[in-house]
């Protein structure tokens, strides 16, 4: 709206009307502006005497009188810029192309939550490592930023690597009961629990972290109190599902709340990280109660027998339906493994575990029931070499002996990669008279993962604008990716990642940002991280081909041998039946060291590499081997 103004009052110019409404109350004289007349203001201005004059101004000039269709502050339209929102950025620092070690990072102006810390178990290649855990630096690096971690369940492959990381940055731990009373037993194992913050957060509660907002949405899987996250932040809600399956009747807790990520989808949803593991398998995971039924029957079938069942120590359900069926049917209950019995210690503890009174027994006290009575629960279901039924099957257990009378079930899934170990077990079991029920031949397990029409449901509640498949290898990844393009998502708006991948997600874009630092880091007994590639590489080579040691003694002053070269031989031949060759080797290290003597070459380094290379060339022509060659050289 333009408004004219007396050029004179205000020196020959045009001024805003908010100015020139400043100058005239100042000055006490208002301008009158009505429709269908034009007025200039200033002291000679004469109002409206007409209908729509009103009573004389109070204050001022008294003489002034406004019309009705005065407005005494103008309208002026306010104009706010558009503010475009921030972008978020999410690395991936494990679970990518993987079974376990799930750790994912996501980053909006200047604060960063991680979701998970786990770890997975070595592969066979990885000789003598104990547990695989994420490289840390990257979160070193972004300490200062981080607001906190919130743990989706208790599994290993999502809480294995918090002592370590704990150990290096204190960061507080958000999650549900169960998940931190198994984290707190960890926690004392590493004498971390004292410093640490864990924070209780029940499903269906929303706690704040920095700029972001984090809710918990209860959901199935195969250990109790497992939730997904719907992270509000600046940029847009992402929806990460965990580990989940949707149950309409398990065996505790209530059906996964469906209800909670369709709000949340109606909400608007920027991007979704769902799980990908059973994503090549049609149709739906079977319910819990399934096992139940098969358990029922094979405890009638094992009448006379003692009971040995296997399973992850993780799966409370899986227990307590062995617990109820042992209960049917007058058996005690014993748990074998350390891992077993801190489970179900904490899981009765809060209870999420119902034990009747007097069913449970020490192991100690085995002997004293008929075999008849007994049901044994055992770690052990992945053929770990250490597992208290790997120990069983080869005669190993102090405490536990099968044979003949032992019904022995196994009652989980090879994880990808142990299909070879539990089977040895299960052959050596059969060797020692056992009946062993497993997986394909009875349903004895049931998945605790979404297959795919449950991951499409999850797909069309949520409706998210960007899809990132994460926990699985890269076919899973890939059958997910498959899987929202078939359900009308467009191949751009889906990433598939690696571990170390980076991106950046925008309500208008997605990109990829140069990778970050990860990896994997191996622990070996209580060594963190200083068992590298080039030790795993000295250990395959040691255990393929075995080693050779010279061992030499040289005189200070010359460098001539004074006795020696003795040969050792480990891995490589038995030395009785080898002597001619071991006559050989000794032979051309004796030559290459007096030679270096005589030449005045008193540099190890020199002299121990041409030691390594003629005695290769000789075993090599020999024997077809590459042994190990290790010199070692000591002046007298």
């Amino acid at each position: 709206m333009l408004i004219l103004i007396n050029f004179k009052k205000y020196g020959g110019k045009f001024v805003s009307t908010e100015f020139k409404y400043d100058n005239r109350r100042k000055s006490n004289s208002y301008n009158k502006y009505s429709k269908g007349k034009k007025n200039y203001g200033g002291p000679s201005y004469k109002p409206s005497q007409g209908k729509g004059a009103s009573e004389s101004f109070k204050g001022g000039n008294k003489n002034f009188k406004y019309s009705k269709n005065y407005r005494k502050k103008p309208y002026q339209k306010q104009f706010k810029p558009i503010k475009n929102k921030p972008s978020v950025k999410i690395a991936f620092l494990g679970g990518l192309n993987e079974i376990g070690k799930n750790i994912t990072m996501i980053e909006c102006e200047n604060d960063i939550i991680l979701v998970d810390c786990g770890m997975a178990f070595p592969d066979g290649d990885m000789l003598g490592v104990d547990l695989v855990i994420p490289d840390f630096t990257y979160i070193e690096q972004n300490q200062d930023k981080i607001r906190g971690i919130v743990l989706t369940h208790g599994h290993e492959d999502h809480i294995g690597g918090l002592p370590f990381l704990l150990g290096r940055v204190n960061i507080p731990i958000y999650g549900t009961a169960l998940t931190l009373g198994l984290v707190g037993n960890k926690l004392k194992e590493h004498s971390l629990y004292n410093e640490s913050s864990l924070n209780r957060v029940n499903a269906g509660e929303t706690i704040k972290l920095g700029c972001m907002s984090v809710e918990f949405i209860h959901v199935n899987h195969s250990i109790p109190d497992a939730v997904a996250f719907a992270i509000r932040t600046p940029a847009g809600t992402i929806v990460h599902t965990g580990d989940f399956k949707i149950d309409c009747t398990p065996i505790t807790g209530d059906m996964i709340d469906l209800s909670a990520f369709a709000r949340v989808g109606d909400e608007g949803v920027l991007a979704l990280l769902a799980e990908s593991t059973n994503a090549e398998r049609p149709g739906y995971t079977q319910t819990e109660r399934t096992v139940s039924d098969s358990f029922d029957n094979l405890f009638r079938r094992a009448e006379h027998d003692r009971i040995i069942i296997a399973t992850f120590a993780s799966n409370v359900n899986r227990v307590q339906q062995i617990i109820n069926c042992a209960e049917k049917y007058g058996r005690k209950v014993a748990f074998s493994g350390r891992s077993m019995v801190n489970y179900m210690a904490v899981a009765s503890e809060l209870d999420y575990l119902s034990v009747p009174e007097n069913i449970l027994i020490d192991l100690d006290m085995l002997d004293r029931y008929p075999r008849e009575q007994i049901v044994l629960v055992t770690t052990g279901s992945q053929g770990e070499p250490m597992s208290a039924l790997s120990r069983m099957a080869y005669s190993d257990h102090r405490k536990v002996m099968v044979g003949e009378g032992d019904f022995i079930i196994i009652s989980a899934n090879p994880i990808p990669g142990n299909e070879k170990t539990v089977g040895n077990v299960v052959d050596e079991l059969l060797k020692k008279g056992c009946k062993v029920v497993y997986e394909s031949m009875y349903e004895v397990h049931v998945s605790g993962h979404a297959c795919q029409e449950e991951l499409k449901i999850i797909h069309k509640l949520v409706k998210p604008k960007y899809f990132i498949p994460v926990h699985g290898e890269q076919k899973h990844l890939r059958k997910h990716a498959d899987l929202a393009m078939f359900l009308g998502m467009d191949r751009k708006d889906i990433y598939i990642g690696d571990v170390g991948s980076c991106i950046e997600i925008n309500e208008n874009y997605m990109k990829e940002l140069p990778a970050v630092p990860a990896g994997k880091v191996f622990v070996d007994g209580l060594g963190v991280g200083d068992v590298g590639s080039i030790v795993l590489r000295d250990r395959k080579h040691l255990g393929q081909d075995g080693l050779i040691i010279i061992v030499a003694s040289l005189d200070v002053y010359d460098g001539h041998v004074i006795s020696g070269p003795d040969i050792v031989s480990r891995g490589f031949v038995y030395v009785r039946e080898s002597e001619g060759l071991l006559d050989e080797v000794r032979q051309v290290a004796n030559n290459i060291l007096e030679d270096c003597a005589d030449n005045n070459i008193h540099e190890w380094g020199i002299i121990k590499n041409r030691i390594k290379d003629d005695v290769s060339k000789l075993i090599s022509q020999k024997t077809r081997r590459t042994p190990m060659i290790l010199p070692i050289l000591q002046e007298v």
